[in-house]
């Protein structure tokens, strides 16, 4: 097993642990309690995290097992298309007006961020009115928890090929850090860089440049294997 393997193992374990200790508010009562979603947490979540990170065809299916052995759960199969139906509706609200596309593909949902409200040529600093947008989209991935989130980073051809694909990484690290940064599992998020790979336009005119210079966000439902 790669350190970096043993190293996400960790967190989600780590993770496990200290979601043990998250409280809630009664609504009826109004008194402070443990949530019911992660009472019973610890040793044995951790090690259901452990073991279905380890299993499953590919990185998606492990950390949805994961997940679910930490305790999460999953989507019955017969409520995938309706639970994604009602987040869609609600990123939709939320985004509005915002520039930002909200697309199904299947079961997935898929958010297009262009670069004029997401960072600055050349910057993977995240611009100040991007915020906003992020923070549209944690409350609505933080209300419907069982999902994962990926974070895909892409840029247009202009300088070398690996320029390219080092800052469309870093890009794509930055959403991700925010995210976490607004209590999002980290287990939940992954991030990818592209590069110049995956044009949506040509890149000889500013315009097609400005559209592949882009973050997107799938959000993929979690389902038990």
């Amino acid at each position: 097993m790669s350190l970096k393997r043993i190293a996400y193992l960790a967190s989600i374990a780590g993770l496990t642990f200290s979601l043990a200790a998250c409280t809630t508010i009664n609504p009826y009562t109004g008194e402070q309690q443990t949530s019911k979603a992660v009472k019973g947490a610890g040793i044995g979540a951790a090690a259901g995290a452990v073991i279905g990170l380890i299993s499953g065809d590919n990185g998606r299916e492990r950390r949805k097992n994961a997940l679910i052995g930490a305790g999460l759960g999953a989507i019955a199969g017969g409520s995938v298309g309706y639970y994604m139906d009602v987040q869609e509706a609600k990123l939709r609200q939320k985004l509005a007006g915002t520039g930002v596309s909200v697309t199904r593909d299947g079961d997935n949902i898929i958010l297009n961020m262009p670069s004029n409200i997401t960072f600055a040529v050349d910057s993977a600093d995240i611009s100040s009115s991007f915020y906003q947008v992020l923070d549209s989209v944690t409350i609505v991935v933080n209300e419907y928890d069982k999902t994962l989130i990926e974070v895909m980073g892409h840029t247009d051809s202009t300088g070398s090929e690996a320029y390219n694909q080092g800052l469309s990484e870093r890009r794509a690290q930055s959403v991700t850090d925010y995210f976490a940064s607004r209590e999002i599992l980290p287990g939940r998020l992954q991030h990818y860089g592209y590069g110049e790979n995956y044009p949506v336009a040509s890149n000889d005119t500013e315009q097609g440049r400005a559209q592949n210079r882009r973050v997107e966000i799938a959000l993929v439902p979690i389902t038990a294997s």
